[in-house]
This record gives C-alpha cells, structure tokens and sequence, in this order.
C-alpha cells in the first residue's frame, strides 16, 4: 500500500510540474501580437498560365505518334485557297472540341483563351466561331472522300495490328435530325419526330472493338438497303485485303433482306446472318401456324429449320424459325389489390444465314447486333453525330 501510494504522489508531481512548464512556455510578448502596417498592399496582375483540360496533355503525344495533322493536310492539299487558320488545323480543333466533352460550335468561346488547348494545337490563338463555319464551308467533294479514306486507313491499321481470328461487321442506318434547310436533307423516315428533314447515312461498324469503319452519307428519304450492296462490298473489300485469312461475319436487319446482296455474300464467302422480314411473306406465317413439333433449344425457345426462297428468288437457302416464350404487356388497368398472374406468349423470328451453327448460337450471334445501337447512342449523346453545324453537305460530312 505505501508503495501504491508512493507512486500516485509521484505520478501527481510530474503531472503538476509538466502543466506549469507549458504554462510558462505559452506566454508571449505584446511586440509578437501587435503590428503597425500604414502601407497599402501591392497589387499587381499577373497572366495566370491555368487550365481547365489538363488530360489533353495525353494527346499530344498520340497526335505527333499517329502524324494526324501531316495526313490532315494532304487531304486539303489541293484546294487553292490557302486561309489563315488552314483546314487541318480546323479539324484538328473540331477533334479536340469533342475530346473535352463539347458539341457545337458555339461551345468554342468556353475554352477560347485555355492554354492547354493552344499547346495542343500549336497555335497562339484560337478561331472564333465564325472562322471555323467559313472553313468548313469550304471544304468540297474530293475533301471529304480523303477524309473518309484516312478514317478508314486509321481504322484498318488498327486491325492489321490486332490481327483477329474472326471479324464481324454490322452494317444499319440512323436518322440524323435537324431544323435546319441543310443541302442533302429530305423529309423520310423518321420514328420519333415525324415530317422532320434529316440525313440518313448508312454505318459500318467493327463488332470486336466498337469501332466505326466507314460511313455513306445519304438524305433522308431513301430506303436503308438503297444501294448499299456497294458499300457493303467495298468495306470488305478493304478488310479482306488486310486480313486475308480472317472468318467475315456480317450482321444485317430486315431492311437488307434481297436475293441480290445475298447472292453477292455468297460468291465472296461470307458468313451472314439477316433478319427476315415475317411480315411481308404469307408462306412463313403458314408454315409457323402449321408446325406441331419444335425443337426446343431451353424452357424459352424452340425452333425449326428448312431450306426456303420467294417466288424471286435463284436458290434456297437455309431459314431458322425461331419463338420464345415470354410474358405479354398488360394494357388494360390493373387492380393493385389483386394478384394478376402473368400471361405468356409466343414471339417469333425468322433468320437467314449460312452459318452451320446451331439454333441457340446463331440467336446469340445475330442478337449481338444490338451493340450497334449502343455505339449510335454513344456517338449522339457524347460526341457530334447528331448535331448538323452548317447548311452545306461537304460541311456537315466533314463535322
């Protein structure tokens, strides 16, 4: 106990004496706390070197790599006038203006004095907004197809690169809208805002990267299988030169359904897979009305396949029937109160194709062409596609 004691005192002692010592050592003087200032600060403005894009650093790199500005200029090498701002760097800046998340024009002036901008640019002062529109009305015919030439170049090169096993190509239309009376719009098809004027080009895009091949500008009015047999050849032309050992697959809609692409298919060897167009053949209908025995594939699909053409057709060819059973939508009021049971049904498909592949890896093969309406949804909503700067065609192909 009197060791217990003994310690507490102690313990008490030094707890007291460490208290005085930063008492006294807290205690300051009134020269430390008091200051006279009568004069007035100096104020001197200064050019603030600060930037609200520095991830644009990363690109500047990748641009001298790729020598984009050099093949932007032979592609402009042969108009005769020669403007302040040239034409490659105009594309140049409509390549960064997307890269920092704008869409129009207009959105120039938010970034018009950045200096990041300009190093990236090589340039010591940006274009107004009115520049850029003068440029790019004069941008002609023969511009534009070594512009797509050296979007399609880059693209190839990519894929010499990487070299696939087996490539698919998807290849469908989108409605690009606009208010304005631009050259080369129509009033066609349109879902969602009917009687406007838009362009309607046609898209070839890489399944395995998401990548966008090449692009065929058209009005709007025409149909999405108007001449494009054309193109569609041509783009694999282009990829059979690079990648001759490779498996082609081309993924199509319904609006692609003809005896004469797929004839053209064929004698290249592709592999194709094209939605049929139910509605519009009566004998197909018949012949899912009347078939009793389906293969079933899992508990929601079944099919049956057969060897069949229109009355136009050459040849037949290989069809794949296809329902799956899913749940219908209620359209009448429903009583919460109550328990409504779903009500399934029947929704069918009918595919054309050459594939040797069985029922449920063809559906999983053609479905995959849903991709491409995610990379139209990605190239609206984040980047320019639909958005129609100018009145000129050469312009807006351009932008």
């Amino acid at each position: 106990m009197k060791r217990r004691s003994q310690l507490r005192y102690d313990l008490r002692c030094q707890t007291t004496n460490q208290t005085r010592e930063a008492t006294v050592s807290m205690k300051i003087s009134k020269s430390e706390v008091h200051w006279k200032a009568r004069a007035l600060p100096e104020i001197r403005f200064e050019d603030q070197q600060l930037t609200s894009f520095a991830g644009l650093i990363v690109f500047q790199p990748l641009f001298e790599r790729l020598q984009l500005r050099q093949r932007l200029r032979s592609c402009f090498e042969h108009l005769k006038v020669s403007p302040i701002f040239g034409h490659a760097s105009i594309v140049m800046l409509l390549i960064v203006h997307l890269l920092i998340g704008y869409r129009r024009l207009q959105d120039l002036r938010y970034y018009h004095d950045d200096p990041m901008v300009r190093r990236v640019l090589g340039l010591k002062r940006l274009p107004d907004v009115a520049t850029v529109s003068r440029n790019l009305e004069g941008v002609d015919k023969t511009a534009v197809k070594q512009l797509r030439c050296l979007s399609r170049s880059m693209v190839l090169q990519r894929l010499r690169q990487l070299a696939p096993a087996r490539l698919t190509l998807d290849f469908d239309g989108s409605v690009l809208g606009t208010t304005r009376m631009a050259e080369g719009t129509a009033v066609g098809y349109n879902r969602k805002k009917k009687g406007q004027r838009s362009y309607y080009p046609l898209f070839c895009t890489v399944a395995q990267t998401g990548q966008v091949l090449d692009v065929w500008h058209r009005p709007g009015n025409v149909h999405d299988s108007n001449g494009a047999r054309a193109f569609i050849l041509a783009c694999l032309s282009e990829i059979r030169q690079i990648l001759p050992q490779a498996v082609l697959e081309v993924r199509m809609d319904c609006a692609f359904f003809s005896d004469e692409i797929v004839s053209a298919l064929e004698a290249l060897g592709i592999r194709y897979t094209i939605s049929v167009p139910f509605e519009r053949f009566v004998q197909l209908k018949l012949r899912c009305e009347k078939r009793l025995i389906w293969r079933r594939s899992d508990r929601q699909m079944s099919f049956f396949e057969c060897r069949w053409k229109p009355n136009c057709w050459s040849e037949r060819r290989r069809f794949i029937f296809i329902r799956t059973r899913e749940p219908q939508q209620r359209k009448e009021p429903l009583q919460l109160h109550l328990f409504a049971p779903y009500e399934y049904g029947y929704q069918f498909k009918v595919i054309l194709t050459n594939a040797k592949l069985s029922a449920r890896k063809l559906l999983a093969l053609h479905n995959g062409r849903g991709a491409q309406e995610g990379i139209f949804a990605e190239l609206k909503s984040q980047t320019q596609m639909d958005y129609v700067p100018c009145n000129r065609r050469s312009a807006n192909q351009t932008w």
